[in-house]
């Protein structure tokens, strides 16, 4: 049976009371969807004509020349949108806003790691993009030119994209934890000509070098004419003369003058560099017209943002493609109030984020399922202590979030009423792509539920079937959509082969992610398909586990890889870190987890070895690294564990395993 509860002004939900104390779903409040930019005419207008609802939606952008056509997909599986319209993305972002009269509206809330903080209007962000914009042209730039940028979270960060943008010079951003043999590979692929970074960067409290790796990464670097330094930390800085400047010294002094010029709708945007199952990075190539058009709709609707009220934060970093999306792009063009913080989330405490949502006001929050559940460790009683009261949206990106955590973010950060909107796309989408609409969609736990309107997708099996409720395959996307990838650079074939090859006869883009209808056609995304296990025959998704792991009362956070076996092809082992103040009880509490993933999806699911650990191995933008937790399980040599934030963690680990 099934009924509907209610909380005071908490949001309606309903509950299937045979099978769980908890509500299947849960409905937007009454307040927030009368409020809402998406109703449900959104899916119908898409329906009835998806090339005019795009058209619709690139009609949210300044065009200096109007598009013809909106697709053009006659050279497939290389799509043109917004055929012979040219636009100016960084215009679209900043300069239009100050010609609309929002000037003094706060475009960026700058909290540094020490403490220190800076307020940029638009019209601030318009002299520092400017002044950017025409240094660079100085050092003798041209469009079409490649910029690497290795910097920190500063706003020279941001400015440095937008420049870029301006001048349509494509742009290569790489995080600034990667090594500096990896900013080299990316640098020599791009064959970028400058490299723009910072002296240093602070992290938990110390200030940390970053130019050196800048220079030993440039170190016979043919491409390289300049290195743009800014001062961040003040430390010792090792310098070239003739190469490397610094940024006050030229941006600095340079005019805050400068007139956009427009460009193609196809005239590539950036460069960004994800990893390849050959091990060498693939540069996705993304293109201004159609990518904005998705950044912008999918920002307005999916987070239901309002201009000049909303303050919103997403945690993300820009050397990941949700902080080129969802800090840079998206909520810029959209006018948006932003919070963009520098450090780490417990430095100097675990009161960091929560300090920084009180300052600001923050209305919309945008984070990882990782971070999530590292506050679950630490413990509510730390959220509890502050006024989150002005988040009235909650969003949730990287990978599938498990049910418990998505309640736990909801009740205790969301204060039991905030919409989740838990969002599934990927550095090759470019944007959202399969997400609630928050005022419309009664949302379900670890569910990413639908396509968005304009977004066309299926589960389909080995042999290209699509699957209804209740089916289990892979996700495809089976119609072009305006910010898809338009290759990986300077090698198309690979392009085809990696992405268009599996479904070549039926045209579509394989995602690499396997996923599930459930009874309701709601879609789940099961994570990649080297992450979903095949035991005796058996498919079984590593987020499954790990949520049925994580719901156990004394688990924070669980990781899950597939390890040979001789006898299931793949057993299940499982690493996972205790909730404070819980006891490990070991063989016992080994067994309790292994009754509680049998209970919560099925005797085959049991992990074949559970270890419990006090970290788990993650990069800095909060990713577990898979990978190499299989190569402990299978006992393989570690490979390059530099960007981890803490590679001493698998001692810790191997100890753990050992016992």
């Amino acid at each position: 049976m099934t009924e509907t509860v209610t909380g005071g002004d908490a949001a309606a939900a309903t509950t299937d009371t045979t099978e769980s104390e908890h509500p299947v779903s849960y409905a937007p409040s009454e307040d927030f969807a009368r409020q809402a930019n998406a109703g449900a005419e959104l899916y119908q207008a898409a329906e009835q004509d998806r090339l005019a609802f795009w058209a619709e939606q690139a009609g949210r952008l300044h065009w200096h020349t109007p598009f013809e056509e909106v697709l053009d997909w006659s050279d497939a599986p290389v799509a043109k949108w917004f055929v012979g319209g040219k636009l100016n993305v960084a215009y679209n972002c900043v300069d239009r806003h100050v010609h609309e009269g929002r000037g003094d509206q706060v475009a960026i809330h700058w909290e540094g790691e020490p403490g220190d903080s800076r307020d940029l209007t638009y019209s601030d962000l318009l002299a520092e993009v400017s002044r950017a914009a025409n240094a660079f042209t100085d050092l003798g730039l041209v469009a079409g030119d490649r910029v690497a940028i290795y910097m920190p979270m500063v706003p020279e960060a941001i400015v440095s994209m937008l420049a870029c943008a301006r001048l349509g010079l494509t742009h290569s951003v790489v995080f600034a934890g990667f090594s500096s043999s990896a900013l080299r590979s990316r640098i020599d692929d791009a064959q970028a000509k400058l490299v723009v970074t910072t002296d240093g960067q602070w992290r938990r409290g110390k200030a940390a070098p970053l130019k050196e790796s800048v220079d030993e990464a440039v170190d016979g670097a043919e491409s390289i004419e300049h290195v743009l330094v800014v001062q961040r930390t003040e430390i010792d800085t090792p310098w070239t003369e003739g190469r490397d400047l610094w940024w006050h010294e030229t941006v600095g002094q340079a005019s805050a003058e400068h007139e956009a010029q427009p460009f193609d709708s196809e005239h590539p945007l950036f460069i960004l560099y994800t990893s390849g199952t050959t091990g060498k990075p693939k540069g996705i190539i993304h293109t201004s017209g159609g990518y904005l058009t998705q950044t912008a709709y999918t920002h307005h609707y999916v987070f239901d943002h309002k201009q000049g009220k909303d303050v919103y934060w997403c945690t993300a970093d820009i050397g990941w493609v949700t902080g080129h999306s969802y800090i840079v792009y998206g909520p810029l063009a959209n006018g948006a109030t932003q919070v963009v913080y520098e450090g780490t989330p417990n430095s100097p405490d675990e009161h960091r984020h929560w300090n920084i949502v009180e300052k600001y006001g923050v209305t919309i929050y945008y984070t990882a399922p990782t971070l999530v559940r590292t506050f679950m460790k630490w413990g509510r009683e730390i959220p509890d202590a502050h006024d989150l009261s002005s988040i009235r949206l909650l969003g949730s990106v990287g990978e599938p979030i498990n049910p418990e955590a998505w309640r736990w973010f909801r009740d205790v950060v969301g204060g039991g009423t905030a919409p989740i909107v838990d969002t599934w796309w990927q550095t090759e989408t470019g944007a959202i792509m399969v997400s609630p609409l928050p005022g419309i969609t009664h949302t379900k736990p670890g569910s990413a539920q639908t396509p968005l309107p304009g977004i066309s997708a299926k589960i389909v099996d080995d042999e290209a079937k699509p699957l209804g409720p209740g089916g289990n395959g892979y996700l495809v996307l089976d119609e072009p959509w305006p910010s898809m990838l338009r290759g990986i650079w300077g090698d198309m074939e690979r392009y085809k082969d990696t992405y268009w090859s599996r479904y070549a006869t039926e045209g579509w883009y394989f995602a690499g992610d396997g996923a599930r209808f459930d009874d309701d056609g709601d879609l789940w995304v099961l994570g990649r398909v080297d992450d979903v296990m095949n035991v005796s025959g058996h498919r079984i998704s590593t987020s499954e586990v790990e949520s049925a792991l994580v719901s156990h009362h004394g688990v924070a956070e669980a990781a899950v890889v597939g390890a040979s076996d001789e006898t299931t092809g793949q057993g299940i082992v499982a690493f996972v870190i205790l909730r404070g103040g819980v006891e490990n009880t070991g063989d016992e509490l080994i067994a309790e987890l292994k009754a509680q993933v049998s209970k919560e999806i099925s005797p085959i699911a049991k992990p074949r070895q559970i270890t419990v650990v006090p970290e788990l191995p993650k990069t800095r933008s909060g990713k577990i690294m898979r990978r190499l937790l299989r190569d402990v399980a299978e006992g393989r040599d570690l490979g390059d564990t530099s960007t981890l934030v803490d590679p001493a963690v698998f001692d810790a680990i191997s100890q753990a395993n050992a016992k």
